[in-house]
This record gives structure tokens, C-alpha cells and sequence, in this order.
């Protein structure tokens, strides 16, 4: 009965899947989504969100004219003047005005020529460099700065317009801190469209190098900006990165056999992948640049891919790429998960994430973290069906009671190498040892107890006694003359015996 639970266990196993349309963007333009948008991608996302935002204003503006009508109402039921109402109606005219403007200006407007006062004032105040950038510049940032400078000197002009609108953009950014992240993030993402069209349409630079062009302003401008938008305390996102890792602690007992993995760590090849891809996973927080970090992931995902080609022998596919990314991320526990994957869908080049194999990976990522990060989803996936444990197995796993290892190293299949076999026997006698110890580091201060137990008995009984029968100390007795010493007041004794010398 036992086969027969696990092979209907087996054949019922839902297993790990994501279907490759789910990660494209829901619109259908082609390219690739991210649950941070909503299931959109960043070109598709910022139209819809540009539409709601348009038609949030457009709401509100009706609501305020009708107020306007009923206050005009109000006034002409009281017999106003005219003056007076058309005094207030030009001042509402101007509020309105003042109030549609400010809410849907953005950055591109420091880069669109005007012929207005305020905005060249505006201009000419951003353009005066930020003593707390320099000030707080950091030796990276002094080192990405002239490597920034070096790389624009050989586009010449467009180069010399590039390096204006970085400075223009850090600078007004520099007095945008109170804006939420969001804001700011549309900021940025509205700095990289502009300078990429002008450097298209008014520079008339190729493809090709707008594209390397863009990767050196974003390293410029986010290695400047990080410390300001890389977690920030005015979001929930350290909260999340805490949750995260405790759920992957709580599941570090998870096998690649029961995610299905299609990966042998017995091969020293593929082992050495998997450790690779870990150090590649744990090291994308070090990084500052949003790109840096996406080519964490993009190396991670290139090592599990040669890991499942050198075990399978063949090409991997998708259904074996994600568990086997899912297995990584638990195994490796990267720092700030959700710090970081914020802080690439913010603020890194939109086209990345939207095409190519860096947007194909970071989308893989994202969609497994959300997974992670909602724990009903993944429950849903990584719960005993899909591990193909009994329920009961399941929760002794969960709670620490058993490890699945132990019982794992009682059965091996015929593949198995000498050496695996022997390092499965070694790991339970060191258990059983490590057992023994404890228990006989138990029984160790069980006899200590017992001996200070019994020392602080018998010193009890003693003390009882000696209450119960003080003890007396009676006079000091005169003291028996000794044989040999010299004896005064007998003086009759017969002297001492002489020995007899007989002559023959």
C-alpha cells in the first residue's frame, strides 16, 4: 500500500511550471512582463498608467467644476455681484490651470525648449551643482565619473550634450528627495527615453551606439543615485526582503529531487556550476548599477543552464530551467531579494528588461521571487503534492522534527558512486556520534548533580549528628613519665641490665 500511495503521488505531482506566455507582457505587444507592472511590460505599463493617471485628472477636474457650479449657484441665489463672481471664476480658472499643470509635468520638461521666465529661471537653478552630491561622493562614484567623462569624449558633441543632461538630471533629482519612489522611478525612466530619442533624432547616432550609450549614462547617473533610491526607508521593502528570507530558511530542507531538478551534484562539473550560479545570485546586491545586477542574474541563469545540459546531455528547457532556479535561490538565500528586484524594475534601462536574454532572466526571477514573496502561490507550488511527500512528511520537514537526508542515505539506486555511498555512511555515523556525545554529555551532568547531591547530604548528616551529640572536651590529663627519661623521684630503682661477656 505504501508503493502504491507513492506512485499515485507521483502520477498526481502538479510539480513546478510556468507557462512561457504567462511572462510575456499581457498587452500582447511581444515583449516580456513583470509583475511589478502588473503583468505589462515598461512600454505598455507607462501607457496604461499615463491613462489612468490623465483620466484621475480629468476626474477631478469635472468634480471641481461642478463645485464650481454649485458654488456659482450659491452666489447668484444670494444676489452677488457679477463683478464678484467673475472675480472668483477667474480665480478658480487659475487654480485649475495651475493645479493640471502641476500635476501632469514631468521631467522631460528640463529637456523641451521654453520661452518662459519661470522655466529658464528653473533651469538656470539646476544647472548649479549640488554641494551634497560632491560632498557625499564616494570613491566609486569619482571613479565612474571619470570613466563617464572618458567614455563621452569619443562621441564628441552628441557627448558633450550627453554629459549636460546627466548633470541636469542628478541636480534636479538632488532636490526631488521628497517625492515618492515611484516618482522618482518615473523621473528616471522618462531621462532615459528622452536622452536615447535625442541622440537618435538630433544627434543622428546608430542604434548600436545609443544603446552603449544609455549602459554608461545609467551607470553614471544610479551609481550617484544609489544611496538614495536602493531601499529606501519610505517603502515596505526591507519588511519583505526579512519575510523572504525567512521563508527560504524555513524550506532549506527542500531536495533537488523533490523539485524535480535536473541537476547531479555528484558530477564535479555540474557542482561547480551550481556553486557559481549561488556566488553569481549573492552577489548581485554588492553591485550599485542596475544593469551589474541584471548580469548577475543573467550569469546565475547561463551556469544552470550548463549545469542541466552536462547532466541531461542535452539542451535544457524552460520546465527544467525554473525549478532549478527556484532551488538555487533557497539553497543560496540571496540577501535583499526584494531590495534588489525593486531596484532593477525602478530604475534600470526599460529595454533591457523588455527584451533579450537579460529581460527573459530577470522575468524568470521575478516571477519565481513573487512566488516566494506570496506565500499562497507558493505554497501552491511547493506543498506536498508537488514534492511528492505525504502530508505528514511534509509537515515533520517544515517544523524540524526529521530531515528527508536521514532516510535518504539508507537507499541508494545502482548509479550511485563508491564515494557518494561512503560520504552518506560517514555523515550518519558522525550523526549517531554527535548523539552519543550529547547523551553522554546529559548523563555527565546528571552524575555532577548527584554528586554535589549527595556532598550536600552527608554534610547535612554530619551536621545533624554533631547537633545531636555535641562533643565534649574534658581536661587535659597529667602526663606518665616516660622509661629512658630521667626518673628523679624513684631513685631506688636497680640500675640498668649490663650484658654478659662469656669468655670461652
Amino acid at each position: 500500500s505504501c508503493a502504491r500511495r507513492k506512485m499515485n503521488l507521483k502520477s498526481e505531482r502538479r510539480g513546478i511550471h510556468v507557462d512561457q506566455s504567462e511572462l510575456l507582457c499581457k498587452k500582447g505587444c511581444g515583449y516580456y512582463g513583470n509583475p511589478a507592472w502588473q503583468g505589462f511590460c515598461s512600454k505598455c505599463w507607462r501607457e496604461e498608467y499615463h491613462k489612468a493617471r490623465q483620466k484621475q485628472i480629468q476626474e477631478d477636474w469635472e468634480l471641481a467644476e461642478r463645485l464650481q457650479r454649485e458654488e456659482e449657484e450659491a452666489y447668484a441665489s444670494s444676489q452677488s455681484t457679477q463683478g464678484a463672481q467673475s472675480l472668483t471664476f477667474s480665480k478658480f480658472e487659475e487654480k485649475k490651470t495651475n493645479e493640471k499643470t502641476r500635476k501632469v509635468t514631468t521631467v522631460k520638461k528640463f529637456f523641451t525648449a521654453s520661452s518662459r521666465a519661470g522655466a529658464k529661471k528653473e533651469i538656470q537653478e539646476a544647472k548649479a551643482p549640488s554641494p551634497s552630491i560632491h560632498r557625499q561622493a564616494s570613491i566609486e562614484t569619482d571613479r565612474v565619473s571619470k570613466e563617464f567623462i572618458e567614455f563621452i569624449r569619443t562621441y564628441q558633441k552628441p557627448g558633450q550634450d550627453i554629459y549636460k543632461q546627466c548633470k541636469l538630471f542628478l541636480d534636479t533629482m538632488s532636490h526631488k528627495r521628497d517625492l515618492s519612489i515611484e516618482e522618482q522611478s518615473e523621473c528616471a525612466q522618462d531621462f532615459y527615453q528622452n536622452v536615447a530619442d535625442r541622440l537618435q533624432t538630433r544627434w543622428k547616432v546608430p542604434p548600436e551606439k545609443v544603446e552603449k550609450a544609455m549602459d554608461e549614462v545609467e551607470k553614471y547617473i544610479m551609481t550617484r543615485q544609489y544611496k538614495y533610491v536602493f531601499c529606501p526607508e519610505t517603502t515596505d521593502d526591507e519588511k519583505k526582503d526579512l519575510a523572504v528570507q525567512k521563508r527560504i530558511r524555513a524550506l532549506h530542507w527542500v531536495t533537488p529531487q523533490m523539485l524535480c531538478v535536473p541537476v547531479s551534484e555528484e558530477i564535479p562539473e555540474v557542482s561547480d556550476m551550481v556553486v557559481k550560479a549561488i556566488t553569481d545570485i549573492i552577489e548581485m546586491d554588492s553591485k550599485r548599477v542596475p544593469r551589474d545586477k541584471l548580469a548577475c542574474i543573467t550569469k546565475c541563469s547561463k551556469h544552470i543552464f550548463n549545469a542541466i545540459k552536462i547532466t541531461k546531455n542535452e539542451p535544457a528547457s524552460a520546465d527544467d530551467f525554473l525549478p532549478t532556479l527556484i532551488y538555487i535561490v533557497l539553497k543560496g538565500n540571496p540577501p535583499r531579494l526584494q531590495s534588489n528586484i525593486q531596484y532593477i524594475t525602478r530604475f534600470c534601462n526599460p529595454s533591457r528588461l523588455m527584451t533579450g536574454e537579460d529581460g527573459y532572466y530577470f522575468t524568470n526571477l521575478t516571477a519565481m521571487y513573487y512566488n516566494i514573496l506570496y506565500s499562497v502561490a507558493f505554497i501552491e507550488k511547493l506543498d506536498a503534492q508537488s514534492l511528492n511527500l505525504s502530508q505528514e512528511d511534509f509537515d515533520r520537514f517544515m517544523t524540524g522534527q526529521t530531515s528527508p537526508k536521514k532516510q535518504e542515505s539508507d537507499s541508494f539506486s545502482p548509479d550511485v558512486c563508491l564515494g557518494v555511498k561512503q560520504m552518506c555512511k560517514s555523515l550518519d555515523l558522525l550523526s549517531q556520534l554527535n548523539e552519543r556525545q550529547e547523551r553522554i554529555v546529559s548523563e555527565a551532568k546528571k552524575l555532577e548533580k548527584d554528586l554535589i547531591d549527595w556532598t550536600e547530604g552527608i554534610t547535612k548528616e554530619v551536621e545533624d549528628i554533631v547537633e545531636k551529640y555535641p562533643l565534649e572536651i574534658k581536661p587535659k590529663s597529667q602526663a606518665l613519665a616516660a622509661i629512658d627519661s630521667e626518673n628523679v623521684e624513684n631513685d631506688k630503682l636497680p640500675p640498668p641490665l649490663q650484658p654478659q661477656v662469656y669468655a670461652g
